[in-house]
């Protein structure tokens, strides 16, 4: 049978989370984002009704405040460069008979940030927990990609025919390559990611599945920057017959004078718990609800991720799920 990546609400054994641990990257930030993520890693858990939380630290300093913020979690201990563990972590697949961790080459998004570490992490992770691991021969990072467990994936063509990843590549040559390693039956392509994301495009910040043929996708403000970028995206999935949904987007959000790529599609859906990013902007609370109705048997929190965003990315980006 085909080994697929299951989808994001099927049950998880535990998820990866990483622990911002580098003080020359973080600076200012790092007090400030290890309480964002220790407070999202908690809401997962949600007092053991959620999976196990797999704290990843990159040393035994950071592994010690990890430990005093969420004692509830398993420290790990690995080097890495930054936290991004959907992009550097193996993605665990499933074809009814076991499990297997399947890796990527990372470039640090096309070499911006190829930081030590980051290309061997995932392989690390699977060894300790146990899962035979495999790494493919083409660069692509888990945030590229959404599937709802049937074969189909979503992604932007911004992102996985870019040059900086793996030049020469048309849309042929990912398919088939996404047919081999994560068994792909279909890959409905969108156009370009938010303005201003450093990932070039990732679709975990633009569509995400929340079921079978199932995508939501934001619903531009008056002030949107990426008002064209969510019209073309459910443009694209409706041509696909994919059903969408929307939510509110956050509008237009700046950090120091810059528009940041601010999205409530970044959210990560838990065992028990949905947590969504906020970011003080005036639909906070009606990204909440809308994510509330599409997980009615879960609970959905929104949690402030603002000192995680310098970093460049939210709660998806630093975590990756361990399927049951």
């Amino acid at each position: 049978m085909t080994q697929l990546p299951l989808p994001e609400w099927a049950p998880h054994q535990a998820v990866w989370i990483g622990f911002p641990s580098a003080a020359d990257l973080w600076e200012d930030d790092l007090a400030p984002a290890q309480a964002e993520v220790a407070a999202f890693a908690a809401a997962v858990h949600a007092d053991g009704a959620g999976e196990k939380v797999w704290l990843v630290a990159a040393d035994e300093a950071a592994a010690d405040e990890a430990r005093r913020l969420a004692p509830f979690a398993e420290v790990i201990v690995e080097p890495f460069g930054d936290i991004w563990l959907r992009d550097t972590g193996a993605i665990v697949t499933d074809d009814g008979a076991g499990r297997k961790a399947q890796g990527f080459h990372f470039n640090g998004w096309g070499g911006k940030y190829d930081l030590p570490g980051d290309d061997s992490i995932g392989e690390r992770l699977a060894g300790q927990a146990g899962l035979p691991y495999a790494k493919a021969d083409w660069i692509l990072e888990g945030g590229a990609i959404d599937g709802d467990g049937s074969g189909t994936f979503i992604t932007t063509e911004q992102c996985l025919l870019n040059p900086n990843r793996n030049p020469g590549f048309d849309k042929d040559e990912v398919e088939a390559r996404l047919k081999r390693d994560l068994g792909a039956s279909r890959v409905v392509w969108l156009g370009d990611g938010l303005l201003n994301d450093h990932t070039d495009g990732h679709v975990d910040n633009l569509a995400r599945f929340v079921g079978p043929g199932r995508v939501a996708i934001p619903e531009a403000m008056s002030d949107d920057p990426n008002a064209e970028t969510y019209a073309d995206a459910a443009e694209a999935l409706l041509d696909a017959d994919l059903e969408v949904v929307a939510i509110p987007s956050p509008g237009l959000v700046e950090r120091d004078g810059e528009i940041i790529p601010a999205s409530y599609m970044n959210f990560y859906i838990g065992n028990a718990t949905v947590v969504v990013p906020l970011y003080g902007a005036p639909n906070d609370g009606a990204a909440v609800e809308a994510v509330q109705e599409l997980f009615p048997d879960r609970r959905v929190v929104g949690l402030r991720a603002d000192h995680i965003l310098t970093g460049g990315g939210s709660f998806h980006c630093i975590s990756q799920q361990v399927p049951a």
